[in-house]
Formats: C-alpha cells, structure tokens, sequence
C-alpha cells in the first residue's frame, strides 16, 4: 500500500571534508486522493528529500543543503531554512535530542527530522578513523551503544580487549 525508500551514501572530499546525502522517496502502488489536491497518480512521489550534510574529522557540522522535489502540502518548504539551525552541531552523543531542540514539532518537518537521525550513523561509517581509540586514551564512541558492542561482550573482549569490562570512571560528587 505504500513504499517508503531511504538511501545514504557517504563521500569524502577533496578539501578533506565529509559529505552524506540523504534521500527519502514515499509513493503508492495506486491512485488515491489528496485531501484538497485531487488524484495522486500511483507512483508519483508523495514526498522526495534529499539532505547533504558536510562534517569534518570531529563530526562537527559545516553545512546543510536540502531540497524539496515532491511535496503534499504548500508550506512544506518553510521547514527548509531552519534546517541550517543543525550547522556547528556534532554528529554524536545525544543527536536525536539535538535535532529535536533545533527543529522539533512545528519549527521543521517530520521527514527532514527522519533523515537526519540517522544520518548520523551512515556519517561514522563512511568517516575514516570512527573505529580507531581516540588519542585521549578513551573507549571509541561506539562502544556501549548496542549488543555487539557490550563492553562486556565477546566483540568487544576480540577487538577492543583492553575495553573489555570498561566502566566509565566515577564521578566526582564534591564536598
């Protein structure tokens, strides 16, 4: 009744940048009626995004370009300039909540906000040195975020053994 298509695909650049783009494409298999708009031909676009984002070595955001090739509704562009809101951000540690802050409920678009959040998984795959331990000694960023990467599991013991069974240091309460 209905196909939704997400795409990533990373690039490293010239100028020693990273770039992911992003593309989701909604469509129906048949005819169906827009509510104000008429018949919606099958396989037409409902909604065609697409997202670049560019980001450094240290995932920080550069720039964001968006487009709206197929929208339903007339002011789904307006959703398009807060999306800039994002560049300075870090590809990391509390993205979703970050996308939420700057572009939730009614200051963006629903799709707009579905690509970004996980375009930030595609950019640590494409991104060189995202599994490599980070000077300061610490665990990599992806350790402790899902089963495989359990501290206390068997992938972490074979390739990160000096992280097996890693607890983050305690705090510090004061005085």
């Amino acid at each position: 009744m209905h196909t939704r298509r997400v795409t990533y695909q990373g690039f490293r650049r010239d100028d020693g940048l990273w770039d992911i783009e992003g593309e989701l494409h909604d469509s129906k298999p048949h005819d169906f009626e827009l509510r104000g708009k008429g018949t919606h031909r099958a396989g037409e676009p409902v909604h065609h995004m697409r997202l670049r984002v560019t980001f450094g070595d240290d995932m920080v955001i550069r720039a964001i370009d968006v487009a709206m090739d197929a929208r339903p509704h007339g002011p789904c562009p307006e959703a398009m300039a807060p999306m800039q809101r994002m560049v300075g951000e870090v590809l990391g540690k509390g993205w979703r909540h970050t996308i939420q802050r700057h572009l939730g409920g009614i200051q963006g678009c629903t799709h707009l906000r579905e690509l970004l959040y996980n375009l930030a998984t595609a950019a640590f795959q494409t991104r060189s040195g995202s599994f490599a331990i980070p000077a300061d000694g610490s665990p990599p960023a992806h350790l402790g975020q899902c089963v495989a990467w359990d501290f206390d599991g068997p992938v972490v013991e074979e390739l990160y053994p000096m992280f097996f069974r890693w607890r983050p240091p305690a705090r510090d309460r004061g005085a």
